[in-house]
């Protein structure tokens, strides 16, 4: 006699629930040769299924020791199972357990794909097999459009795919009609004859006469055994002559896992498109917020900046305190254009222009406009950096003459020259004082406040205090510097120069680009913070894909342990579920980025200022990404964490 091919030494197997403990096998010896066809039989509760799942691997005893081929696999771990279950052995389920979304052929080849065999040698195996089995019609179809004895076929085939050097037949016949019955037996017969050895559970005797071999089990042990009546030293064996190597190669499926795992998710996702679609709305939703956010804050912040960099960067805005302000928009006497010209004077100075002004009715013809009027100096345009867009703008001789002339902002011009008459040279009324227009000045657009700039007219500061205003007092002083890395040294020399000037501290300096920075600072904290907002919803959709793969899990329990039974590592349903988990999110993720950059622009079109950049789009997506391995991966980890034996026998 050959060494055999199973041998089990006082395996015993107790389930424990609580402190309650049951001993199911008591002691069992029995040994198993390459080639026999053994039926062990015994009625419900003898133990048989119990038997059945400690010699192929799917469960472990308790105590005693497994060995095949002489090799001790006590203590294998649960992949070194995985790998003996795929190379050596083919399960034949009384009821079925094929994958319902998959085809015939798909079912087939589930064992192969955790042997590493390539999609093309897959499917012809698989369709061969098939054939041979009678099944050459049905190769696509899925396991609902087969009868029960073509499902049990196609079962037979899935045994058969790497192999099946040892086929585990559990009450094949037991959910079959009686032709369909004789139909598997005679194929189990078939098997036997061509040297693979056969090992069938049944209570049935009629079923156990075709074995050479009927091994019967009462309580938990064996009662009868004939012994080994046939020994085949030859076989059609995965085994490399029966020599099993217990620490051969198994470094998994690499990329093509990932293939194989993203093909199986996207067949899961298909078999529920209602709850799918469900698990990607959370994910669209947290994603085109946080891209349709982003962009209305990044456009808010660049709006801001656009106007205060309008304005000028470079520029020291000079204001007397709000206690010196009077009570009818005026000044106190705190600050005058002398002081203006002696800022002027300062180093790094390019320009210091006194302003001061008020509300004014300007009048053409028969049409009258309520606007400002700034009152200020010749080098108003390099000051503020706003050209004059037709015309020019007035000079210093205007200034020392104390000229009646004024320049237009642009609305104002549009307002009273509404028919496109060319205002230069025309004359206007302010404050019924006759001035000529000399040039509208370039337009300007919203102030950072919101208002609208272009709503002025500019006139000599000497013109406007002497004929408009009544006074020589300054609203303000603006003043721009030559080098901005200077900026804060200007304006302290500014602010000695006016102390010393006034004898107190009778005014305040506002430097732009400091306000810029302030400006910048806040409308980033202002976009974090509209990011924020939208990334909880993503962080929702996130907990959504969690709970829905938990529902998958625990739906598709019988399938796990049916991949498991076929040869699948824990990493191998790891992958799997993770991958499903991933395809979610990234799916999702993908829609969002289309469906936020579509509201981004749609946004955009209604007015609010938007701004589309690269990093939003791409941290959206990463995170959507991150969320689905994240999420993902807890209800995988429980997918690769179920016992085979628990999994089959789930509803």
């Amino acid at each position: 006699m050959s060494t055999p091919l199973i041998q089990l030494s006082g395996v015993t197997k107790t389930y424990r629930t609580g402190e309650l403990a049951v001993e199911v096998l008591h002691g069992i010896d029995l040994a198993i040769h390459s080639g026999e066809f053994v039926a062990i039989v015994g009625q419900s509760g003898s133990g048989k299924s119990t038997l059945m799942n400690i010699l192929g691997c799917l469960d472990r005893p308790t105590t005693g020791t497994y060995r095949f081929l002489g090799e001790d696999v006590s203590g294998f771990g649960r992949d070194e199972l995985a790998r003996l279950r795929r190379e050596a052995f083919g399960f034949v389920f009384q009821s079925y357990n094929l994958i319902g979304g998959a085809s015939a052929t798909e079912n087939v080849e589930v064992p192969a794909i955790y042997a590493g065999m390539t999609s093309d040698e897959r499917r012809e195996r698989a369709e061969a097999l098939l054939s041979t089995l009678g099944l050459a019609d049905r190769v696509d179809h899925k396991p609902n459009q087969l009868s029960g004895g073509q499902q049990q076929r196609v079962s037979i085939a899935r045994a058969l795919m790497n192999g099946g050097h040892i086929i585990l037949a559990d009450e094949p016949t037991g959910a079959l009609d009686s032709r369909s019955g004789v139909e598997v037996l005679a194929l189990l017969d078939d098997l036997s004859r061509k040297g693979h050895t056969v090992i069938v559970i049944t209570h049935s005797q009629e079923v156990a006469a075709h074995a050479h071999r009927v091994i019967e089990i009462r309580d938990g042990m064996i009662v009868s055994d004939p012994g080994a009546t046939r020994t085949t030293e030859s076989s059609p064996s995965p085994l490399r002559g029966d020599a099993w190597d217990a620490d051969g190669d198994d470094r998994g499926l690499g990329l093509r896992g990932f293939v194989e795992a993203g093909k199986a998710a996207a067949r899961a996702l298909r078999a529920n498109l209602f709850r799918t679609a469900l698990t990607l709305l959370g994910i669209v939703i947290g994603v085109g917020s946080v891209i349709a956010m982003l962009a209305v804050g990044d456009g808010a912040k660049q709006a801001v900046i656009d106007r205060i960099s309008g304005m000028g960067t470079n520029l020291l805005l000079v204001r007397p305190l709000a206690a010196t302000r009077g009570t009818m928009g005026g000044s106190l006497a705190t600050m005058t254009p002398e002081d203006a010209e002696a800022i002027a004077r300062l180093p790094n100075v390019l320009a210091a222009v006194p302003e001061l002004g008020g509300s004014a009715t300007a009048r053409f013809g028969n049409i009258d406009y309520q606007t400002q009027v700034t009152s200020t100096a010749a080098d108003f345009p390099l000051a503020r950096n706003w050209p004059v867009a037709r015309g020019t703008f007035f000079s210093r001789a205007d200034v020392r003459a104390y000229a009646p002339v004024v320049v237009l902002g642009q609305t104002v011009a549009r307002s009273l020259f509404p028919d496109g008459t060319d205002a230069i040279g025309k004359h206007i009324v302010l404050k019924n004082v006759m001035f000529q227009v000399i040039g509208i000045a370039a337009e300007r657009g919203a102030s950072p406040n919101g208002s609208d700039q272009d709503d002025v007219v500019f006139v000599p500061y000497t013109t406007g205090g002497l004929r408009l205003f009544g006074q020589r007092f300054l609203r303000n002083i603006t003043v721009a510097v030559d080098d901005v890395s200077r900026i804060d040294e200007t304006q302290q020399a500014v602010s000695q120069l006016l102390e010393a000037r006034h004898r107190a501290a009778d005014f305040q300096i506002r430097n732009m680009a400091s306000l810029l920075e302030t400006a910048t600072e806040t409308q980033n904290t202002l976009t974090i913070l509209l990011g924020s907002i939208a990334a909880i919803s993503l962080l929702v959709g996130g907990i959504g894909v969690m709970n829905i793969m938990l529902v998958n899990v625990t739906e598709r329990t019988r399938e796990i342990g049916v991949r498991m039974a076929t040869g699948a590592r824990m990493r191998d349903i790891l992958q799997q579920f993770l991958t499903e988990a991933l395809a979610v999110s990234a799916l999702g993720g993908l829609i969002g980025v289309v469906g936020g950059l579509g509201a981004a622009a749609l946004i955009g079109a209604l007015g609010t200022p938007v701004q589309f950049s690269l990093f939003p789009v791409a941290l959206a997506f990463g995170c959507a990404f991150a969320t689905g391995l994240v999420f993902g991966y807890m209800p995988a980890r429980k997918a690769a964490g179920l016992d085979p034996v628990v999994a089959l026998a789930s509803e």
